[in-house]
């Protein structure tokens, strides 16, 4: 008796999607995502805005991008494309028309009560598999944030509180304090 298989999605399923369906495509699997709670959106917002200041006031050339925003972390492979809630990315040859293609820089996730494992299980692996330098995990419930830094091919983690100020890893000087967002 032969097995049913499971059919593989491409970049090419990914962008003939219509416009109005958020998903992803990981390890050529379809994730379809709900829209995001405003709580989500606030600390999508704040995040998004304090980083772009920060790289804005030292001059800096790194771009931050917040969902929807698609990222083919692989050039190679055609199977993965995410779209994280906050990319950063400091090499503008990874950027093109379709978003971004390559592993951004940094990337941050925040966790949906509906699927937390896809972003402490899947993306945490795919993100190290390919490279980012720095995640984080910003939970909303725990009021929590992990953040893995890549230092060669290992992710070292921290954990961190929505009390606490959280050194930014890919830049020197750069801290955010949480508890001075309007959460």
């Amino acid at each position: 008796m032969a097995l049913i298989q499971k059919r593989i999605y491409t970049e090419e399923d990914y962008y003939n999607s219509p416009e109005d369906i958020r998903m992803e495509l990981i390890e050529g699997q379809i994730y379809y995502q709900a829209a995001p709670s405003r709580v989500h959106q606030t600390i999508l917002m704040e995040l998004s805005a304090t980083i772009r200041d920060y790289i804005r006031s030292k001059k800096g050339t790194c771009k931050v991008y917040p969902a929807p925003f698609a990222v083919n972390l692989s050039s190679d492979n055609e199977k993965n494309i995410v779209e994280p809630d906050i990319s950063v990315i400091c090499d503008h040859n990874k950027l093109t028309n379709r978003g971004c293609s390559g592993a951004p820089d940094w990337i941050i996730e925040i966790v949906s009560p509906g699927n937390p494992s896809h972003d402490f299980i899947y993306k945490l692996n795919l993100y190290a598999k390919y490279g980012v330098r720095e995640y984080w995990i910003v939970d909303p419930r725990s009021q929590t944030v992990l953040v893995y830094y890549l230092e060669q091919k290992d992710f070292f983690v921290k954990t961190y509180t929505f009390q606490d100020k959280i050194k930014v890893n890919i830049y020197e000087e750069f801290w955010i304090d949480f508890k001075e967002l309007a959460l």
